[in-house]
């Protein structure tokens, strides 16, 4: 692939996003009905210039795959559990591919009773949540999913990595004036003071981190971003992020029989995986919820309008408008990253 560079970076349509990564997930063995919903996501990420969770995570992708417990044939097997709750084993394959094939029936169910939720078990997760988010809203539901991950994450007042990043993430569609779908309110954040790749990134770059987001190895505050990877991260908000970040980690974890971010990390034993775990999401139909009015919709763009009308942002708008750029002009990623991705095998 002989790509016109620009100084230190190479432009890339949003489909060549997609075919370089599906064509490295297969290359490392993945099955096309695994690597289709990852190589999607990878795509989506790039996309928004979310630059820690688009291509940046493709190689690590193939060193999850390398994983000796890894499975690269594996099948979801989706069960409905009770009127409200489904269960989907990943069989230790990426969470994606598990989601997807559950989300008819996980949607079905909310439309259904009002609530439903879903329970991925036994997934390798890499990616950020607010995909997921966004396929529920675009079906009218509002959602939430979080996760743990690897226990990178001290709690306040220790010294020692004992949770997960481990994000949440939150979405409620909306509607236009003219009642066509427009981009949903949408929220997915670590509960880590900043996010593992982030942290990558201000590795790769040289740059500093902030005070009060990580310890070194010895449990003293650095603005390293190596002394963090090797020592732990922090909680954001002090005694409320970690609060918070424990209750992630008991609702995806003890509560749906999967493993915590202390557990995942002993699963994976040196071998530098993504996280391997479970995942909770849960839907909402604001029609029955709402007693079929339709004035929780106008509520919620009055409180909306409440925020941006004095200047504030609501989140994800700066994604939105990322997303319209790259829709119309493709993006650019840092030609380091692009000719590491390169010499990784990739199918003809």
């Amino acid at each position: 692939m002989d790509k016109a560079q620009s100084g230190e970076t190479v432009a890339l349509s949003l489909d060549e996003v997609f075919a370089l990564s599906r064509s490295v997930l297969l290359a490392a063995g993945l099955t096309a009905e695994q690597a289709n919903p990852v190589a999607r996501v990878i795509t989506e990420g790039q996309r928004d210039e979310c630059h820690s969770h688009g291509l940046f995570r493709l190689p690590g992708c193939v060193q999850t795959i390398n994983h000796p417990r890894f499975n690269r044939a594996a099948v979801p097997v989706v069960e409905s559990t009770t009127a409200a709750v489904t269960r989907v084993d990943a069989d230790f394959g990426f969470s994606l591919p598990a989601l997807e094939a559950a989300m008819p029936r996980f949607v079905e169910k909310a439309r259904a009773i009002g609530i439903s939720v879903l329970a991925i078990n036994n997934c390798f997760h890499f990616s950020a949540l607010w995909p997921e988010i966004e396929r529920l809203t675009a079906q009218g539901l509002v959602a939430i999913a979080m996760t743990p991950s690897h226990s990178w994450v001290a709690p306040a007042g220790g010294t020692k990595g004992a949770l997960g990043t481990n994000p949440l993430a939150f979405g409620w569609p909306r509607m236009g004036a003219d009642g066509q779908p427009r981009d949903p309110y949408v929220f997915d954040f670590a509960t880590s003071a900043i996010a593992r790749g982030d942290i990558s990134l201000h590795k790769m770059a040289g740059k500093p981190l902030k005070e009060g987001w990580a310890i070194d190895a010895e449990g003293n505050p650095t603005t390293d971003a190596a002394a963090a990877l090797d020592g732990a991260m922090l909680t954001f908000g002090g005694h409320k992020g970690s609060a918070l970040s424990t209750m992630i980690e008991l609702l995806a974890g003890p509560l749906i029989a999967d493993m915590t971010s202390l557990e995942s990390m002993e699963f994976d034993d040196g071998g530098k995986a993504a996280p391997c775990h479970g995942e909770l999401l849960i839907a909402f139909d604001p029609t029955i919820l709402g007693g079929g009015s339709r004035d929780n919709q106008a509520s919620s763009e009055r409180l909306f309008g409440a925020i941006t009308d004095q200047g504030a942002r609501l989140p994800s708008l700066r994604r939105y408008e990322a997303r319209a750029r790259s829709l119309a002009h493709g993006v650019t990623i840092p030609r380091h990253l692009y000719e590491q991705i390169l010499a990784l095998p990739r199918a003809g």
